[in-house]
């Protein structure tokens, strides 16, 4: 059988911008070819880029979205919200779980995003009872990522604790809980059913040194592959800071690099508040920072520290967390803005003087994610799978916009309008902005909607 050949008028690659590429991909969707000034292959007009992966998604808060903002009786933030989420969250069952990860990944991938990173902390039942596969909610985001083809990295989160020193949990946290032993059937698990799917790994998420002891997580690393992913929600918010110093008098950051020989096998999510000595120690770890800046900014989080932790050589990677939107370029977008508003400059991320703010803040991203995720992706290069998004070089934006110039037009002005065409796995899962499961997926999306309004 003759492998597929794609040809796109103009491609990122490892090299550049290049005109006239042609694409060949084997039939484990991984590129084994990339020619430039070549007339091979099926055309798809249009700019080709690596498809971004998303290194951070709560799958069960898409149900939540546009219902959390109106204001409170008191003052609002981000722990209020998260007693509205717990409420949502113990409505779940494990089929509304399914039909609502599938929809959501069926939208990540039409906005360019191919792999992502499911950080899935609805384990049991609502009254706490384990399922009789203690999996089952993790399997059934698996089930929807093979619906909607996008490749995934299930982090089934770890979570014994309501409070730094093992306090009680809360009630709405019952869902969540488990001891090692528990937690590590789950991983065992979603190992045994990921295995031989070419779009599927396994990690974990310790969902943060609130909800875990460092005694308890090395005991879990311990029963994992030395190169299985860990992420971590640390230092978000800053009653989050205060109580850590209150416990143990270290701030959060400082805690887990005393206790953990960080490594880019880390990807510390938010990292959002850190002193000069925090940023510089994370950046020459290796860690990856998983920044959610839609999500930060709607919960009003804080402002990452993006210019010194980059200027530091620091590892950066993207996620849509919640969900309120789902699109690499309004993430990008955000993330660069929050930094001039700070620093009331232009252009903060750009790396120097000449480069292009988008293409700097994408191949960071790009280059991070799939360290995160540990996926072969992020390059349309031999030897990388063939994610790749497809730019709509024939929209009114794009008029006159090539290389650097048409990025930077679709992170800072276009967003998801823009993306025309997306291959997961070296498929065609995104054909003139419609899923090949579009209708489907939907329908099942719906049918749960009115399960949980009732």
């Amino acid at each position: 059988m003759q492998s597929p050949k794609f040809h796109f008028a103009s491609a990122l690659t490892p090299q550049g911008w290049r005109r006239d590429v042609c694409v060949t991909v084997d039939g484990g969707g991984m590129i084994t070819a990339v020619v430039a000034g070549s007339a091979e292959g099926e055309r798809l007009p249009g700019i080709a880029l690596p498809a971004m992966p998303n290194v951070h998604s709560h799958a069960h808060q898409r149900f939540m979205l546009g219902l959390a903002e109106r204001a409170g009786p008191g003052t609002d933030s981000f722990w209020t919200w998260r007693e509205a989420m717990y409420g949502f969250a113990l409505r779940l069952s494990p089929d509304d779980l399914e039909a609502v990860a599938a929809q959501l990944y069926v939208e990540m991938l039409k906005a360019g995003f191919s792999v992502v990173g499911e950080f899935q902390y609805l384990h049991h039942q609502p009254d706490g009872a384990p399922y009789s596969d203690p999996a089952e909610m993790s399997l059934r985001c698996l089930a929807a990522a093979q619906h909607a083809a996008i490749g995934i990295t299930i982090l089934p989160t770890l979570y014994a604790f309501g409070g730094f020193g093992g306090q009680d949990p809360a009630a709405g946290q019952r869902r969540f809980l488990n001891h090692a032993e528990s937690f590590l059937k789950i991983v065992d698990s979603l190992s045994i059913q990921a295995r031989g799917k070419a779009l599927q790994r396994v990690g974990i998420s310790p969902h943060s040194l609130r909800a875990v002891t460092p005694a308890l997580l090395r005991d879990v690393i311990a029963g994992l592959p030395a190169d299985a992913p860990v992420h971590v929600h640390v230092a978000e918010q800053v009653k989050e800071v205060e109580d850590c110093v209150s416990f143990c008098g270290h701030r959060p950051i400082e805690l887990l690099m005393r206790e953990f020989d960080l490594s880019d096998r880390w990807t510390t999510i938010h990292a959002t508040h850190m002193t000069p000595a925090e940023t510089a120690g994370l950046a020459r770890s290796g860690a990856i920072a998983g920044l959610c800046p839609t999500t930060e900014a709607n919960l009003g989080d804080g402002i990452f520290p993006a210019t010194t932790f980059m200027g530091a050589g620091g590892a950066i990677a993207i996620g849509s967390d919640s969900h309120i939107t789902v699109s690499p370029s309004e993430d990008l977008r955000m993330l660069e803005y929050s930094q001039r508003l700070r620093g009331r400059t232009r252009n903060a991320l750009a790396g120097g003087p000449g480069m292009s703010t988008g293409r700097t803040l994408y191949e960071a991203a790009l280059k991070g994610g799939a360290r995160s995720l540990r996926q072969p992706v992020g390059a349309i290069a031999p030897g990388y799978r063939a994610d790749i998004t497809v730019l709509d070089a024939g929209h009114p934006l794009l008029a006159g916009r090539s290389g650097d110039t048409a990025l930077d037009t679709w992170i800072f002005s276009g967003g998801n309008a823009l993306v025309k065409d997306v291959f997961a796995g070296g498929r065609q899962v995104v054909k003139d902005r419609h899923h090949i499961h579009e209708e489907t997926i939907a329908r099942n999306f719906r049918r749960a909607l009115r399960r949980l309004d009732t």
